[in-house]
């Protein structure tokens, strides 16, 4: 039981960075859509829909990180009323967690059932660029159902374990002069 917890841990970690992977990518490419924008228009050449695919990047870049920004700590959290709280600091977390975890999944639902149904109604989008708009939306509902997964993790661990397991990448400032 104990090695399958492991294994399902890192795995789910993995999942996580990979999420901040492709969201790093997702900002390269709007870097990348923007240089070639600047390139045409110098040229005098058109790219029609730049703007919209940065756009679209730039929502599959906010959607994919937001699972890895919250498994690393990096989220806004008020640890002051929860330091505050002592030995209730856990239940004022498992509601914060549940709170999440409702918030993200009612999200993650409508997001899939809304890229659904825009590729089912084949809706495009009204830029220049005519792109169906269940493409990008692919990367929005991928992202609230990783985000939704991932707070489902950190609630089931705080409940089982009675710790959330989220680790701030934040080096300790006491120690910087």
């Amino acid at each position: 039981m104990l090695a399958t917890g492991r294994a399902l841990r890192r795995v789910l970690d993995a999942v996580y960075l990979a999420g901040g992977v492709v969201a790093a990518l997702f900002t390269v490419a709007i870097l990348v859509l923007i240089v070639l924008q600047m390139l045409a228009r110098w040229t005098g050449q058109v790219f029609p829909g730049a703007t919209d695919y940065a756009g679209y990047c730039m929502a599959g870049a906010s959607f994919f990180a937001f699972a890895y920004a919250l498994n690393h700590g990096a989220h806004i959290r008020v640890s002051i009323l929860l330091n505050a709280l002592g030995k209730h600091r856990r239940w004022l977390e498992i509601w914060c967690f549940a709170i999440g975890t409702a918030a993200s999944t009612y999200f993650a639902w409508y997001a899939v059932r809304g890229t659904y149904w825009s590729w089912k109604l084949q809706d495009i989008s009204q830029g220049l660029d005519a792109t169906p708009i269940w493409i990008p939306q692919l990367s929005m509902a991928a992202g609230t159902v990783l985000l939704a997964l991932c707070f489902w993790d950190h609630l089931v661990r705080l409940l089982v374990t009675g710790s959330h397991g989220i680790k701030t990448d934040l080096i300790d400032q006491s120690h910087a002069e």
